[in-house]
């Protein structure tokens, strides 16, 4: 009984076996290289091509290196895929040419059991780029805000689209927000027919009233098309804005990039485009590769570590062109999934896993194959 007892730790902490602590720590140590690595090479690239910019700005040097410093979560969400693959192909194929797997089978560790820790890496790198995710729209906005990018120009804007509530889309040719002023505005509700008709109001501009705390539109005319034959017409001295409340200066921000927003403010702003009657497929599938991306993470290990195997020929160089070349295609089918998805070829959630499902079916192929 008490031989049984011992022995129950012991099970318990199988996975600290000192085979999995070594496969682990290998894994590890060129996944924070590569994944710190590569971010630091694309910084390089851009720092030189962008530093007199910044200096023309008069930026500080404290402040051009602390924005490359909220850069990083950006640019290390997108190559975490190609860290994990890198650090696979090296860790397997180490194992492989220095007999360590061959010694491992003989000693009764079947192939899927020793790489067993590097899917655990996979698992604690794909949880990094969930929290990666949600971090660098916040990081990427502080940057900007660093390096004075991405600002309306003062307080005016020109020629921009805000997308409303209740399917209204107000399209406005000049902003002054210092005045509290719109010129030559537009205003289109698309409708589903005679129940709920398509209705257009132009209005020659356009003043915020705070006290209503929305805009009041001016010497303007409606048009309601119930149909595509009918149009009833009417011209007004002013209306009330009601669905348009955004402040004058919240109207000179411009819209952020899907990449500047994290996964719920992103659905939100896909809502808000759906129900102004706006096509939203394209970010639907940057929202879902929020996810996707990091799961791809787990998917890798299964193409990666079978192809490995075959790399004791090959050395180093073998490793590193496996891995490029395997990047460069992921690359490859992240843009042609958001072509997919956008263009409604395909649901856009679904287009998004495209990378992670032929990287997935490959992986189980080869995987099937390997000798264990």
């Amino acid at each position: 009984a008490q031989g049984t007892a011992a022995s129950r730790p012991r099970r318990r902490l199988r996975l600290l076996h000192p085979l999995d602590r070594y496969v682990l720590s290998e894994f590890l140590r060129i996944f924070v290289v590569t994944s710190i690595g590569f971010p630091v090479l694309v910084v390089m690239i851009d720092l030189t091509d962008n530093l007199d910019t910044y200096l023309n700005r008069r930026l500080p040097v404290a402040d051009i290196a602390l924005s490359y410093l909220y850069w990083l979560p950006e640019t290390m969400f997108m190559v975490l895929p190609a860290a994990v693959l890198f650090a696979t192909v090296f860790t397997v194929g180490a194992l492989t040419r220095y007999s360590e797997t061959t010694a491992a089978k003989a000693s009764g560790i079947s192939f899927y059991r020793l790489v067993a820790p590097v899917f655990a890496g996979a698992v604690l790198a794909a949880g990094a780029g969930l929290a990666l995710g949600e971090l660098a729209p916040e990081t990427s906005s502080r940057r900007n805000e660093i390096l004075g990018e991405g600002a309306a120009a003062g307080q005016m804007r020109s020629y921009f689209v805000h997308p409303a509530d209740e399917g209204i889309v107000y399209k406005v040719r000049f902003l002054d927000a210092d005045q509290g002023t719109m010129d030559a505005v537009e205003v289109e509700r698309r409708g589903r027919g005679p129940e709920y008709p398509t209705w257009v109001l132009t209005a020659a501009g356009a003043r915020w009233s705070p006290e209503r705390g929305s805009w009041t539109l001016e010497s303007g005319a409606m048009h309601v098309l119930p149909d595509t034959i009918g149009n009833v017409a009417f011209s007004f001295d002013s209306a009330h804005a009601r669905a348009l409340d955004a402040p004058p200066r919240d109207l000179t921000e411009a819209q952020r990039a899907p990449e500047d927003l994290n996964y719920a403010d992103l659905g939100r702003y896909i809502a808000a485009l759906e129900r102004a009657g706006s096509d939203a497929d394209t970010l639907r599938v940057e929202r879902m590769l929020k996810i996707a991306i990091p799961i791809t993470c787990i998917i890798i290990v299964l193409f990666g570590a079978p192809l490995a195997t075959s790399s004791q020929r090959g050395g180093a160089a073998y490793g590193v062109g496996i891995s490029l070349g395997t990047t460069i295609i992921f690359l490859v089918l992240i843009q042609l999934t958001k072509a997919i998805g956008g263009s409604g070829l395909m649901r856009p959630e679904l287009a998004a896993w495209i990378p992670s499902m032929i990287f997935g079916v490959l992986g189980l192929l080869l995987l099937w194959r390997v000798r264990t």
